[in-house]
């Protein structure tokens, strides 16, 4: 493939889905960039978060550890959480290292470039924002949550979320990178606590409107307690869109549940909940629907095939 030919994927996101979906990404020639939420506030990443003022790097470590191309043991160790009862208990060590490369460097952004570097990633990594972003939630009842992993908590449906400071501005090479983009993937991950706090930065959410690029959304496959208790794939949809201020979706990928209850012999009756298909209201909102076993059982935990979804995303992209 020529350089002239690679294609440029941009995909939002946070946490173990997205994480799931740039593995099976990376293998093929193409441009990647993960614009990463910097909004989690807890464990490892909120204490950072607190003692050195810097964005909380959690979410940017776990999509650098997917996209790096070292040996296993460098992977491994880059992901190291500390375990006993002193000050680094609950730390990993690719937090500290992000930490440390920040205070050198004065810069955060600048020390998830280097690190990219010393984990030779495929493609690039950047923080939705170079500063500290906090995620609020309005819950129906009107009340307030403030903090990301507050939250999922209160187990009362989410109105929307919202963050602070408002006019928070992303790297000029964020909106850039969007705007050029030929393919945009939204998810999977936590609805309101990994994928929407990306786009609530104006700047990457005009981008996003703006852009030419193909737009597609990868379903989650179980609903989340606190977060999406019972929603339905169109109701993610709609979450999306009504952050957004208007619909931008050309596409959805979602899984096919009956295959899924079949193949595993489950009635889907019992918690984790997977997402419903309604594919009916869906159409309504995306003009392309893709359904497709997309989800398999790995060490008891319902997750995404990894390279099952890249085929799709790169078939997908082949066709615009």
């Amino acid at each position: 493939m020529q350089t002239t030919d690679v294609k440029r994927i941009v995909v939002f996101g946070g946490g173990t889905g997205l994480s799931n979906i740039l593995r099976g990404l990376k293998r093929f020639p193409v441009g990647l960039t993960a614009i990463v939420t910097v909004a989690d506030d807890g464990g490892s990443s909120g204490r950072l978060f607190d003692q050195y003022d810097i964005p909380p790097p959690g979410d940017v470590r776990q999509v650098m550890a997917a996209l790096s191309d070292v040996e296993p043991l460098i992977e491994k160790m880059f992901q190291y959480r500390f375990d006993g009862t002193d000050d680094l208990k609950g730390h990993s060590l690719g937090n500290l290292m992000l930490t440390a490369l920040t205070e050198i460097t004065g810069d955060f952004t600048r020390a998830v470039e280097q690190m990219g570097a010393v984990l030779n990633i495929k493609g690039k990594v950047l923080p939705a924002a170079n500063q500290r972003i906090t995620l609020h939630a309005e819950l129906e009842d009107g009340s307030i949550i403030t903090g990301e992993s507050k939250i999922p908590l209160y187990g009362r449906k989410i109105r929307n979320v919202f963050i602070t400071p408002q006019d928070v501005k992303p790297l000029p090479e964020t909106a850039n990178t969007i705007k050029n983009a030929d393919l945009i993937v939204f998810g999977p991950g936590s609805l309101y606590t990994s994928t929407l706090p990306t786009i609530l930065v104006k700047d990457i959410r005009q981008a996003v409107l703006e852009s030419s690029a193909k737009k597609i959304y990868i379903g989650n496959l179980t609903t989340q307690r606190g977060e999406t208790y019972r929603y339905t794939a169109s109701e993610h949809v709609q979450a999306l869109y009504d952050h957004a201020g208007q619909s931008f979706l050309d596409a959805v990928l979602v899984n096919d549940v009956d295959a899924f209850k079949r193949r595993y012999r489950i009635d889907g009756n019992t918690e984790p909940w997977l997402v419903e298909n309604d594919l009916q209201q869906l159409r309504t909102l995306v003009p392309e629907v893709f359904v497709q076993e997309i989800a398999t059982m790995m060490n008891g935990n319902i997750v995404h095939k990894t390279m099952e979804v890249a085929d799709v995303l790169m078939n997908y992209i082949e066709k615009t």
